[in-house]
């Protein structure tokens, strides 16, 4: 019997070709888009998991509490570690990471290449992170000064298949030797790590390491089996409160540690700063998942609207059936076999274009997905249960409706309706708002995305970031003479300036106190440090609103001289511009010999504020000052009519300073739009995402237009005969389909106004929400249904009324 049922089911699908390519393309491309989403969501969620015992390991961040709006900060001071592990007996280990952006020069006799993802890190951390080593053991891998720990792609770079556990490795012309080889399946690892060494390796001096005021650590916790984490972290809080903050008077606590659980650190970190894991973003999952069950949605009605659709032209096969005997149950069941026939074919085909689509999504998101059916048998089984409970849920209704027809009626020619026509039209009607509701929603947000993208990447940033391009300096001979160094880049053809300094827009930043005596009292506040040299503001193209800049003639700027930004003026209460300069400010100078020197001086000068960060942050008080103990990396500005030939002259004057290492360059704005890369895949997403639900409801549509003018073809043909034009039949036919897509816009518009609101809070500098990319997604949707109700409107409106007069 079952077997006669699919067979029926295969030569209905021969037969009706347009259909069943409309039918099955629908729900191909809808579950196409939901195995793909769906492979990136599990990807997502799977980071962590793999290492053992990781629910009793948590990252300590902390929340800024005076501000306004607390934010959050993922580097903490060391002290936090020792704390926690010398007064909480609850903790089994402690684990710190020093926070630092450099990339690392590694050397292996002739063989040099720059390494990025280096961490410097406590001895404890595969105690904290048992990850799976290839050679050697973790047992006292980070113990000596010299230990390094490299990972398999790292190993193979300089020692090709051989074990390389005991060789010698250079890193920045300091000997290392190597303790262990890390697998390179570290892809669901949070941290990007490429080597580790161990924190004694960096000298740091003991005063500093006991400074609460230091932010410069990831500090991990692997709490004891049965902690409540919890509990541990209002311990921590109520601990530093009323333990260590009055025992900080020049270093004030305004932070409070919160603990992270290890599996969250990858979604739940977006709004983190300085942080230093590989980041995801739960809102994105979220959406991308929503979507996804949306196109499902719209592909799930689309199939039962083209199979109700068709239902009109078999209702004679239906009265035939009846009449020879077939139950109801037999033809349902009949029915039913089709959909699963159908639905199978759009899951063998959806599981096709996954395979061909993956490699291109691996590409463009970063990462390594697998489908594979064969060695995934629960992926398997889903699809299986997916293609039954697909096929039987979309085709209950048509299977109902066409099993209902009464075999006198459709055989006598009258009419076919549907039994409870109002019933019937409310669930079709209903099913096209839905469809378009959601294709509406998807692209206002597209459109606000793409704006705030947009933005993102042209919004002027206060300075001129294009044709820079900037460095680390390399070698004792580059450090220690970095004005001769400057004085040649300056001779180079093309070159217009270059400075010196640590904290370039973009790159890594330093945040620190400075200290305002106001009314006999020494005010504290926040500042993000910029070490710079006479010739950064003049570089970076920053403009003066107020004093003068930095200068070699006056002897005392070195010692003696604070430029501030506008901010800077706001937030220490200075007034205006004017009336910041010649204020008088502290700051506590970063010395290891003597950590309580102070350096006393007046603003000469305020800057208009600029971006040195991305516009996720708020601008904050920035205190640029000359201090070229700090110095480190080199700014170039070029001129942009021929910058390759320039960047030969650069190199040229970096292998004449520092021979013994290759030159390592970005230009400026290629960090800026790095910082919204997670913003420029999602656009991208949504536009395709969007697109492929337009399309699946427009099937939709127009099946629900094909029913329509099948059902009323003898009402167009008796209005032609009566002398209707082409345009007042398009016109009847077409103007409840775009009654329907108002309601559906109705329906829209506040979602994706509160869904974009939310999305875009995220963002310190955002777009105004545009209203007329609701008014453009309405519009859009209407000329859309417009169009697919169009065509078979109008070739309903240009048949023959004779035939359709005649029709049985």
């Amino acid at each position: 019997m079952f077997k006669n049922y699919f067979f029926v089911a295969y030569r209905n699908l021969i037969r009706h070709k347009g259909f069943s390519f409309l039918n099955i393309a629908g729900l191909a491309l809808g579950l196409t888009a939901c195995l793909l989403i769906g492979l990136f969501v599990y990807d997502e969620l799977q980071f962590d998991k793999f290492l053992p015992q990781g629910e009793r390991v948590y990252r300590l961040y902390t929340e800024q509490m005076e501000k306004e709006t607390p934010e959050t900060y993922s580097p903490v001071s060391p002290m936090y570690a020792t704390t926690l592990k010398q007064e909480f007996p609850e903790v089994e280990q402690t684990m710190r990471i020093l926070m630092q952006a450099t990339t690392n020069l590694l050397e292996v006799g002739d063989k040099k290449i720059y390494v990025e993802d280096g961490l410097i890190t406590d001895s404890t951390f595969f105690s904290v992170f048992p990850l799976p080593f290839k050679y050697g053991s973790p047992i006292q891998a980070l113990d000596a000064p010299t230990s390094i720990v490299l990972t398999e792609d790292v190993a193979k770079s300089f020692f090709g298949d051989e074990n390389p556990v005991g060789k010698e490795i250079k890193m920045n012309k300091s000997p290392f030797v190597v303790k262990g080889v890390l697998h390179n399946d570290l892809s669901k690892f949070h941290l990007k790590v490429n080597f580790l060494i161990p924190l004694s390796a960096a000298q740091l001096p003991p005063a500093r390491m006991k400074r609460w005021g230091w932010h410069q650590f990831f500090t991990y916790v692997k709490l004891k089996p049965g902690t409540d984490y919890k509990e541990a972290e209002a311990k921590l809080q109520n601990y530093i409160l009323q333990k260590v903050a009055p025992t900080q008077l020049e270093e004030k606590i305004t932070d409070r540690p919160f603990l992270q659980p290890l599996q969250a650190i990858h979604l739940y970190s977006s709004s983190f700063k300085y942080d230093l894991s590989v980041k995801g973003n739960i809102t994105y999952v979220k959406a991308l998942s929503f979507i996804a069950a949306f196109i499902l949605l719209i592909a799930g009605f689309n199939f039962v609207n083209l199979a109700t659709a068709k239902s009109m032209q078999r209702a004679k096969e239906v009265g035939i059936r009846k009449t020879i005997g077939a139950s109801r149950e037999q033809l349902m069941l009949q029915f039913l076999s089709e959909t699963v026939l159908l639905t199978l074919v759009s899951v063998v085909l959806a599981v096709v274009l996954t395979a061909l689509l993956l490699p291109s999504l691996n590409a463009f998101t970063g990462k390594t997905m697998a489908f594979d059916l064969l060695r995934s048998p629960a992926l398997l089984g889903l699809l299986a249960a997916l293609t039954v409970v697909v096929g039987l849920v979309a085709g209950f209704y048509p299977a109902l409706v066409l099993s209902s027809f009464q075999p006198v009626k459709v055989l006598k020619s009258a009419v076919v309706t549907d039994g409870i026509v109002g019933r019937v039209q409310w669930l079709r009607h209903g099913l096209i708002v839905v469809q378009f509701a959601l294709s509406v929603f998807l692209i206002i947000c597209a459109i606000v995305v793409f704006r705030q993208v947009s933005y993102l990447h042209n919004k002027d940033l206060g300075f001129n970031r294009d044709q820079i391009m900037f460095f680390p300096m390399r070698g004792q001979n580059m450090t220690k003479h970095y004005d001769t160094f400057k004085n040649e880049l300056a001779q180079v053809p093309g070159v217009v300036s270059a400075s010196v300094g640590y904290g370039f827009p973009g790159d890594q930043v330093a945040g620190d106190g400075i200290i305002v005596p106001t009314n006999g009292e020494q005010k504290r506040y926040g500042a993000t440090q910029l070490m710079v040299d006479y010739d950064y503001i003049k570089t970076l193209g920053l403009e003066l609103v107020a004093g003068r800049d930095f200068s070699k003639d006056r002897k005392t700027d070195i010692d003696q001289a604070f430029i501030i930004n506008e901010t800077a003026v706001k937030e220490y209460g200075f007034g205006t511009p004017e009336k910041a300069l010649g204020q008088t400010v502290h700051w506590q100078v970063w010395s290891d010999k003597n950590p309580d020197s102070l350096k006393i001086g007046k603003i000469i000068g305020v800057v208009k504020d600029f971006h040195y960060k991305s516009l996720y942050d708020k601008l904050e008080p920035a205190v640029l000052q000359i201090f070229p103990g700090a110095y480190w990396k080199v700014a170039v500005k070029l001129k942009g009519d021929n910058i390759s030939s320039s960047v030969d002259g650069v190199k040229q004057v970096w292998d004449k300073f520092s021979p013994e290492s290759p030159i390592e360059y970005k230009f400026l704005d290629q960090n800026f739009d790095e910082m919204y890369k997670a913003e420029d895949k999602l656009k991208s997403l949504l536009w395709i995402f969007t697109g492929i639900a337009i399309f699946v409801g427009c099937l939709g549509l127009f099946g629900l237009a094909t029913y329509a003018a099948e059902r009323r073809k003898k009402e167009i043909g008796i209005r032609k005969v009566l002398g209707a034009s082409v345009g007042n039949i398009v016109s009847l036919l077409s103007k409840e389909f775009l009654v329907l897509v108002l309601v559906a816009a109705v329906i829209a518009f506040p979602a994706a106004w509160l869904a974009m609101s939310r999305w875009l809070q995220d963002f310190a500098y955002r777009i105004d929400m545009p209203l007329w990319a609701f008014l453009a997604a309405g519009l859009t949707a209407a000329v859309v249904a417009f169009l697919t109700v169009g065509y078979q409107a109008v070739r309903a409106a240009t048949a023959n009324p004779v035939n359709n007069l005649r029709a049985n």
